[in-house]
């Protein structure tokens, strides 16, 4: 543990001793030191956090549905496969889109749901629907909010695709939301149920690699023919790439790293610096279609890369970066390294004290004595694998542990707020056109209950730690013994 000071912060408190601090941070456009300003507003009165919060068990879990395009067809697909789920309204702004996903119900043997398509506003008319316990969110980024909010405040537990805030007071929206209404608020980032996720997070929590004090995660995912294609799903994805600088995806990355370091389960995220590169790879990827086509006069804001570090309240480090427009293999990066072992992803490889120098890339003895029991079961042979793709398998386990138990095993409001605050703050900062500068600290950890604070040291694991059987109490991860050529 870290010498650090554990000095006590009101949660609704934070902004203003942050936004204080940050009066000489920030970066603009080529290098960028990144926090609150000092306009934060300050959110409202006190409530009951929301970290462990429970509900009674559900035989059955009723879900509505909005945003059926692309990635939520695949979702809704993948709750069909659920037995104790059933799809009761479904909701898009293209009345074509909710003819399909009506079907894929029906396809399914169930009743065909409800439609609504009626505008950009029907989604309020599917959450004050009375058969509905869940809302399912899968629409462009700006309005997960909104419909997270409008669900909860409709007594319906939320679950939002990533990002599921853009802003500093959109995260604070949802938190408030959740501690005023009791509902879970759940962002759907399914990269924290990977196998090699969950198998690096048993090692951790086992202690094979040490003590951790520093991690690395990122987006690096080529996509400019994507970006600028004329589909309906790239071109609310390259308004933002227009309008925003920075990290616009980070949960995809930080989500698992987090979960390593146990943030809000022992620490939190404290300060960050960012800055991005110049954009040039988009721009002369648009200069190249033909002339007289109207997306040559497009502009993006965005840069190449852009790269955040973070420092946590115990000391230990984060690299993260994005991007989406260079040229290279896809990586989420994934590493963590600690006193005895580091891990690294990309390929999957790892090195640990006692053995030979280099990397070892076979895995299976790693496998066979950490690997997760989810992932083992899917993996045995028989039926019930599972999808043969790696992205629906993370998918499947995702959703499937949220509702009936009554428990959140995903990332939850507050802990949505931590993995999006560094992108929020940083945006902040660079719309400000702030100059580098001491950097500021952002209190995150403290949530203020109705008598007394409940500290970010004091949470529990995230649900997807304790239920799946992956942790291992603090003490006795730090005195096990794990000799041999595993690690210790």
């Amino acid at each position: 543990m870290s010498p650090h000071s554990s000095r006590s912060y009101s949660r609704r408190g934070f902004l203003a001793t942050a936004g204080a601090a940050s009066s000489g941070l920030g970066l603009t456009a080529g290098a960028l030191a990144t926090g609150f300003d000092a306009k934060a507003p300050c959110p409202g009165p006190a409530r009951n956090t929301c970290s462990a919060l429970k509900h009674p068990p559900l035989e059955r879990v009723r879900v509505g549905f909005i945003g059926v395009g692309g990635r939520g067809m695949s979702l809704l697909g993948n709750l069909l496969d659920i037995p104790h789920v059933e799809v009761s309204a479904v909701c898009d702004v293209v009345p074509e889109r909710v003819k399909r996903a009506q079907a894929q119900v029906r396809a399914k043997g169930q009743a065909e749901p409800a439609g609504y398509d009626s505008g950009e506003r029907a989604f309020e008319a599917l959450c004050r629907r009375d058969d509905l316990d869940l809302v399912y969110i899968a629409t462009p980024w700006d309005s997960h909010v909104p419909m997270a909010v409008t669900a909860m405040r409709q007594g319906k537990h939320a679950a939002l695709e990533v990002p599921a805030a853009l802003t500093i007071e959109e995260c604070w929206e949802l938190v408030d939301t959740a501690e005023t209404t009791r509902c879970h608020c759940l962002m759907l980032e399914n990269c924290c149920y990977g196998e090699i996720e969950l198998l690096v997070l048993r090692m951790v929590v086992q202690g094979v690699f040490g003590e951790l004090t520093h991690a690395e995660a990122g987006y690096l995912h080529e996509a400019r023919d994507y970006l600028l294609q004329d589909l309906p799903g790239a071109n609310w994805r390259r308004r933002f790439v227009a309008t925003l600088d920075g990290n616009l995806y980070p949960t995809h990355g930080l989500g698992p790293v987090a979960l390593y370091l146990g943030i809000h389960a022992g620490d939190r995220l404290d300060h960050l610096v960012s800055m991005s590169s110049r954009e040039l790879a988009l721009g002369r990827r648009r200069d190249a279609l033909p002339a007289g086509d109207p997306r040559r006069r497009e502009s993006f804001a965005c840069g190449d890369i852009n790269t955040t570090l973070v420092r946590t309240a115990l000391g230990r480090t984060i690299l993260v970066q994005f991007s989406m427009v260079q040229s290279r293999p896809y990586s989420r990066i994934n590493m963590v390294a600690g006193t005895t072992g580091t891990f690294c992803d990309y390929p999957p490889r790892l090195h640990l004290d006692g053995q030979p120098e280099g990397w070892v890339t076979d895995l299976s003895p790693y496998h066979e004595r950490y690997g997760h029991p989810l992932w083992k079961q899917l993996n045995a042979p028989g039926p019930g694998l599972g999808r043969p793709w790696r992205h629906g398998l993370r998918d499947e386990l995702a959703p499937d542990p949220v509702p009936p138990r009554g428990t959140a095993a995903g990332p939850d409001g507050v802990r949505c707020r931590r993995l999006e605050l560094p992108r929020a703050a940083e945006h902040r900062v660079r719309r400000a056109g702030q100059r580098p500068g001491g950097g500021p600290r952002f209190h995150t950890g403290c949530v203020a209950g109705p008598a007394a604070e409940v500290h970010w040291r004091r949470f529990e694991p995230s649900g997807l730690v304790r239920h799946a059987s992956a942790w291992v109490p603090q003490k006795a991860a730090e005195s096990a013994d794990h000799g041999g050529p595993m690690g210790r």
